[in-house]
C-alpha cells in the first residue's frame, strides 16, 4: 500500500510540474532559427557557428532561416507569430532587438514581453572605419574633414540596426554633416566602402578586422569600454572624446511569448554546454566574438538595459525609420 501511494504521489507531482511533458518530448522535429539579418552578417556568422554543435546536443537539425529587412522587424514578427513550442527561435542581438520598436512605428511588438529570452551566446563591439581615400587617421581628423566638407561624405549601414543608430549618434555628438545611406543589410555597405561609394561604416570586428589588417579600410575607434585585443592600436570612443558613443553587442536566442519554461531551460542548458567546448570558443575568438552564456534571466537583464539606454537617445535625436 505504501509503495502504491508513493507511486501515485510521484505520478501526480510529475503531471503537475509545469512544462514537464514539453521538456521530455522536445524537440520532436527540426528547430528553425529565424535570423533577421542578411547572410554573411556577424549575426549570421555566429548563428551558423553555433548551430551544428547545438543540433548535435538536441538530436534534431538546427536550420538557419535568413529573413532580413524592416530593421530586423520582419524576422522578429515571424517568430512572434510562431507556435511557442521551441521549434521556431529568433537569433538576434539585444541592442538591435531593443531599438527596433523604438525606431519603427510599424514594428508592433514589445521587445521584452512579446519574446522569451533563452540564452546569450556571445558578444562583440563595433568598429568605426573609413575608406582609404578619406584623408584622416583619427576620429578628430575625420570630424574636422567632414565639417570642412559638409555633405560630401556619406555613412553606409543596415537600415534600422545598431550601427545605424550609433552612426546617427556619432553625427549628433560631433556635429559632422555626413549623409546617411541605408542598405537592406550591413554587408552591402561594407562592399560599397571597399568600392569607394561609401566613406564611413560601423561594423563588428568579425567583418572588419580582416579588411583593416589588409589595409583596405582604416579603423578610427572601437565602441567598447576598453581597447579590443584584435585592434590594440585603435583607441576607444571614450579615448577619442566621445564617451556616449559606447556600446557592446550581445547575441543570443529568443523564443515567442508563451514558450514553456521547461523548453527555455532545456535550450539554455544545451547552449551553455555548447559554449564549454574549447574548439567552439576558439573559433568564436578568431572571429572576434567573446563567449557569454548565462541564464535566461541574465539575457532578460541585458535586453532591459538596452531598452533603458537607447530609448532616450532615439527620442533626443528624433531617430525613426519612417
Amino acid at each position: 500500500m505504501i509503495s502504491r501511494r508513493s507511486f501515485v504521489a510521484a505520478l501526480v507531482t510529475a503531471l503537475l510540474m509545469p512544462g514537464s511533458g514539453h521538456a521530455q518530448t522536445y524537440p520532436s522535429k527540426p528547430v528553425k532559427v529565424v535570423l533577421p539579418y542578411t547572410p554573411g552578417s556577424p549575426n549570421d556568422v555566429l548563428a551558423r557557428l553555433v548551430a551544428p554543435p547545438l543540433s548535435a546536443r538536441l538530436g534534431q537539425p538546427v536550420v538557419i532561416d535568413n529573413r532580413p529587412g524592416g530593421g530586423t522587424t520582419i524576422g522578429a514578427k515571424a517568430v512572434m507569430a510562431a507556435e511557442p513550442d521551441g521549434h521556431t527561435l529568433l537569433f538576434t542581438n539585444t541592442p538591435t532587438h531593443a531599438i527596433a520598436p523604438l525606431i519603427s512605428k510599424s514594428a508592433a511588438f514589445d521587445p521584452v514581453h512579446d519574446f522569451v529570452p533563452v540564452a546569450t551566446v556571445g558578444s562583440t563591439i563595433l568598429v568605426l572605419v573609413i575608406g582609404p581615400s578619406v584623408p584622416a587617421g583619427t576620429v578628430q581628423e575625420f570630424v574636422s574633414y567632414a565639417k570642412a566638407n559638409p555633405g560630401k561624405l556619406n555613412f553606409g549601414f543596415g537600415r534600422g540596426t545598431l550601427p545605424h543608430l550609433v552612426g546617427e549618434m556619432f553625427k549628433a555628438e560631433t556635429g559632422a554633416d555626413i549623409t546617411s545611406i541605408p542598405y537592406k543589410g550591413g554587408a552591402q555597405a561594407v562592399t560599397d566602402i571597399l568600392g569607394g561609394q561609401i566613406h564611413m561604416n560601423l561594423g563588428a570586428t568579425v567583418t572588419l578586422v580582416p579588411l583593416i589588417r589588409a589595409g583596405q579600410i582604416k579603423a578610427l575607434a572601437v565602441t567598447g569600454p576598453t581597447r579590443h585585443p584584435d585592434l590594440p592600436e585603435v583607441p576607444t570612443m571614450i579615448e577619442s572624446g566621445l564617451p556616449n558613443v559606447t556600446t557592446v553587442t550581445h547575441y543570443g536566442f529568443m523564443g515567442p511569448a508563451g514558450l514553456p519554461d521547461a523548453i527555455a531551460r532545456r535550450l539554455n542548458s544545451e547552449v551553455n554546454e555548447v559554449l564549454r567546448s574549447p574548439e567552439l570558443t576558439a573559433s568564436m575568438a578568431k572571429l572576434g566574438f567573446a563567449p557569454q552564456g548565462g541564464s535566461p534571466q541574465d539575457m532578460t537583464a541585458l535586453l532591459v538595459e538596452q531598452v533603458r539606454k537607447w530609448s532616450p537617445v532615439v527620442t533626443t535625436i528624433g531617430f525613426t525609420m519612417e
